[in-house]
């Protein structure tokens, strides 16, 4: 009761992991009812998306911050610790070898592996004139409020008197959110709109001019960036765009950064 009350669905997971880790596993199987793929074949085409051969627990952790889930990141930590490689297999495909995800493989070839994202994300922003040279104290603030209503933070991004909380939650939670802040910072201005988080991914990304490139499939398909984040393990590149663009996003990224440069022979070579 205590394993289902904590992990929802994920408990099946744990289990799995903890049985893996208990017994020394030379390789922890899961099944799964899809491919893991370079991106999503409803919105790319089953023609364009291109099974994953191989990642790392890295890749696998920014998908699962997206609620793409690999596998339960908290069942994967079991894993990655004791150095377990874990195989994601397809029971519809069962002659496919599936993904093999480890903790240290990089594609020897730089480039993004993966385009996946989600929608229904609030963007929550507290704006003060006075935040400035306190900002501890209102990040502080703003993470113990969406702590209390149990919200999952996808991003983040600040600067010296803004703070953008991308939240998944439902809109009742979020209005919760907001009202709790307006009391604690009566000055401040919050206020929240409906986005979608996409991010390209790869374990290997050190590729120069490859921002320049993602920011240009989006500016193709005249899309407006609302934000962008980009962290210095170049492990993932997020953008963050009206919920409308959702799609049109995903569809140009996957064939500007993966279709057009057979990226999906590197992968499947990678295995």
């Amino acid at each position: 009761k205590g394993l289902m009350t904590t992990f929802d669905r994920g408990y099946s997971e744990m289990t799995f992991s903890r049985l893996a880790v208990l017994s020394q596993a030379g390789e922890a199987i899961i099944h799964k009812e899809f491919h893991l793929s370079s991106a999503d074949p409803k919105l790319v085409g089953l023609d364009k998306a291109v099974p994953i051969g191989r990642t790392n627990y890295d890749v696998a952790d920014q998908l699962a911050n997206l609620g793409m889930e690999a596998i339960h990141p908290r069942a994967a930590k079991g894993l990655r610790q004791q150095g377990i490689p874990l195989r994601v297999r397809n029971t519809f495909d069962p002659t496919h070898e599936g993904t093999l995800i480890t903790r240290d493989w990089e594609n020897t070839r730089p480039c993004v592996e993966i385009i996946a994202g989600c929608k229904k994300v609030f963007a929550i922003e507290v704006f003060d004139q006075d935040m400035a040279g306190e900002l501890g104290r209102y990040d502080t603030a703003l993470l113990e409020a969406i702590k209390r209503y149990n919200a999952r933070i996808i991003a983040k991004d600040l600067n010296a008197n803004t703070i953008t909380h991308y939240l998944a939650a439902n809109l009742k939670t979020i209005k919760r959110i907001l009202e709790h802040l307006a009391d604690v910072f009566p000055g401040a201005d919050c206020y929240y709109r409906r986005v979608a988080v996409i991010s390209a991914i790869g374990s290997n990304m050190k590729l120069p001019g490859i921002l320049a490139q993602t920011v240009g499939a989006v500016a193709s398909a005249n899309i407006s960036v609302l934000a962008l984040h980009q962290s210095m393990r170049e492990v993932d590149i997020q953008f963050i765009v009206d919920e409308k663009d959702y799609e049109l996003a995903i569809k140009s990224l996957h064939s500007t950064l993966i279709e057009v440069h057979d990226h999906g022979r590197a992968i499947r070579l990678a295995s």
